[in-house]
């Protein structure tokens, strides 16, 4: 699993496209209708923490999680408004307690590098789960990775950055994987630039093969939506939102 380095400090200008509160109004939404609660939440691999302070804002006492450091030197740097942020692997958490809501968003369980760090990361976050606490996370599915992820090469040009995002596809016996490069171009006052590379990669297992995982780490699946919607998820949609229970 990739923890960013030089990539966290162009990642809000990379991802100025993304409406972050309504991503938390929707994870907001699909977690009070599935009788969760507004209480502790942890938002998993929360990197920048802009998820974070809008489920802040709704009501939540968030705690927010990620592997690189640079990713929460940029969330604290923006944050004012109490968020606890811990640099920890999530497939080993330590909490102080128990977690009310988990949620994962962007895709982060992809980044994860097998299908038994999938598992690990399930474990992981059931141990910390409250009894009838939920879990929330979207994947990007097979078909995305097949077919839009695919060997396909991205450009974008913000304000004072510019990025080159290739994928490279390979289907595996057991996952689909996309190793994605980026090569990246920051302006400098004087008006040159600096570039450097920031590579990782996904993997997408079949919707039935999470479920099964889940299984396994003590959560039961209550629903799964085609992602900011609120129809059945299955293989055809490019992403998935689970919305999990923590077995008694």
């Amino acid at each position: 699993m990739a923890a960013y380095g030089q990539f966290a400090s162009v990642y809000d200008a990379l991802t100025e496209n993304i409406d972050y509160k309504e991503l938390a109004t929707y994870y907001d939404r699909v977690n009070i209708s599935h009788g969760g609660k507004r209480g502790i939440l942890l938002d998993l691999a929360c990197g920048t923490g802009s998820v974070s302070r809008e489920m802040k804002k709704l009501g939540y006492d968030v705690i927010g999680v990620d592997l690189s450091v640079d990713m929460l030197s940029v969330a604290k740097e923006k944050d004012h408004d109490g968020i606890e942020y811990l640099c920890q692997d999530m497939c080993n958490l330590d909490m102080y307690g128990t977690i009310d809501t988990t949620i994962c968003v962007l895709d982060s369980i992809n980044h994860l590098d097998s299908k038994e760090d999938i598992l690990d990361c399930f474990k992981s976050v059931s141990l910390f789960t409250d009894p009838d606490g939920l879990f929330l996370f979207d994947m990007n599915t097979v078909k995305k990775h097949r077919e839009i992820l695919s060997d396909n090469t991205y450009v974008y040009d913000v304000e004072k950055v510019y990025c080159v995002w290739q994928n490279y596809y390979t289907s595996e016996e057991e996952q689909d994987r996309v190793d994605i490069c980026l090569d990246i171009f920051t302006e400098q006052e004087d008006g040159s630039y600096i570039r450097f590379a920031e590579d990782f990669s996904e993997i997408a297992l079949p919707l039935s093969e999470i479920e099964e995982l889940l299984l396994q780490s003590g959560f039961e699946v209550m629903d799964r939506y085609e992602y900011l919607t609120e129809k059945k998820g299955d293989e055809n949609s490019e992403k998935v939102l689970f919305c999990c229970r923590k077995r008694k």
